[in-house]
């Protein structure tokens, strides 16, 4: 799935992983590690090569039901067992990722190439990149600035951190742009086209696949809220509390709103603070106000106006998913 030049990773890439097992030589017997590394390479491959996060390997492994994770890493388990392991633990994953999916920017040269197949489009490019690099309005950079172009062009432009793609730094020196020799602004936007087409070059060859600082909401874990009645008559004591003597479906619904949007972000819901956040409420409220309930309805009335509240948000957001930056 991707959204906005990012790709989001929520399970549903491992559909078509290879769940079968390769012949086991010797004993015929296979370890539980040598089963969760096998399981871990073909989701990492499934998932355009990303090394599984510790924390999403970890709440899968949970999903399995070991008791003693040591213990079951050096068990020696037979073929069929092995199997069924190994099936086990890759829908664990998938799983694990449709409960808290991956937001990554897969840098594979294409951004590039769109940049650099369209004259117009990167001739504005380099010329704004120039004028701003221009700081004392001379004319004229140093070709180290190419550095500092692609800095500024950054992810968005599907150019990768040196930090990820030392590769990158090769690339610079082939073309002579770590040097101090000045540079007009036809020979810039020259010699930036130059670097950027043998960077696309080798992104294509060798992507990178760099994990985002960003947050999905998609109603996963309001369908567990959902389907958890214990969990789900406490959110509706909570409201019932705040109801206090509302006499009119109007004060109703606005209670039962301001809990969801003071509370929502544990519940499974976005943030209140984001733009996306009050257009989701004024859609799902807008819909529900024709529901006539009074202040006298019994408690299992308003468990069915909630759990309808509930599911209406749960179907947009899994329809449109909602993203933010995790750091706000």
């Amino acid at each position: 799935m991707s959204e906005g030049g990012l790709t989001i990773l929520d399970g549903t890439q491992l559909r078509a992983v290879d769940l079968s097992l390769p012949p086991v030589e010797g004993s015929g017997v296979i370890t539980g590690v040598e089963v969760l590394e096998l399981a871990e390479s073909r989701a990492s491959l499934a998932l355009h090569g990303l090394a599984l996060p510790v924390s999403i390997k970890s709440a899968a492994f949970q999903r399995l039901g070991v008791s003693d994770g040591a213990a079951f890493r050096t068990t020696e388990l037979d073929y069929e067992k092995a199997q069924s392991i190994l099936q086990t633990y890759v829908s664990a994953i998938s799983n694990e990722l449709k409960d808290n999916p991956i937001v990554v920017a897969i840098l594979d040269g294409r951004t590039l190439r769109i940049f650099l197949e369209d004259e117009d489009d990167f001739a504005m490019l380099a010329e704004n990149i120039f004028t701003d690099l221009d700081a004392e309005d001379r004319g004229k950079i140093s070709k180290n600035e190419i550095k500092n172009a692609l800095i500024r062009m950054g992810l968005e432009m599907g150019i990768p951190p040196l930090s990820e793609f030392p590769q990158l730094s090769d690339i610079l020196k082939r073309h002579g742009a770590e040097e101090k020799e000045e540079l007009g602004q036809a020979q810039f936007a020259q010699l930036l086209q130059s670097v950027l087409q043998e960077l696309a070059d080798a992104l294509a060859k060798k992507h990178i696949v760099m994990v985002q600082n960003i947050k999905i909401v998609n109603g996963s874990k309001l369908r567990k809220l959902l389907a958890d009645e214990n969990q789900l008559d406490g959110v509706l004591k909570k409201i019932l509390l705040e109801k206090n003597d509302h006499k009119n479906e109007e004060r109703i619904t606005t209670t039962i709103r301001l809990c969801l949007e003071k509370s929502g972000k544990d519940l499974g819901l976005p943030p209140s603070k984001i733009d996306e956040t009050e257009t989701l409420f004024d859609e799902v409220f807008t819909e529900i106000e024709s529901k006539k309930i009074d202040a006298e309805s019994k408690k299992d009335e308003f468990m069915v106006l909630l759990k309808e509240i509930l599911e209406k948000f749960a179907e947009k957001l899994e329809a449109n998913p909602v993203l933010y930056d995790a750091v706000d």
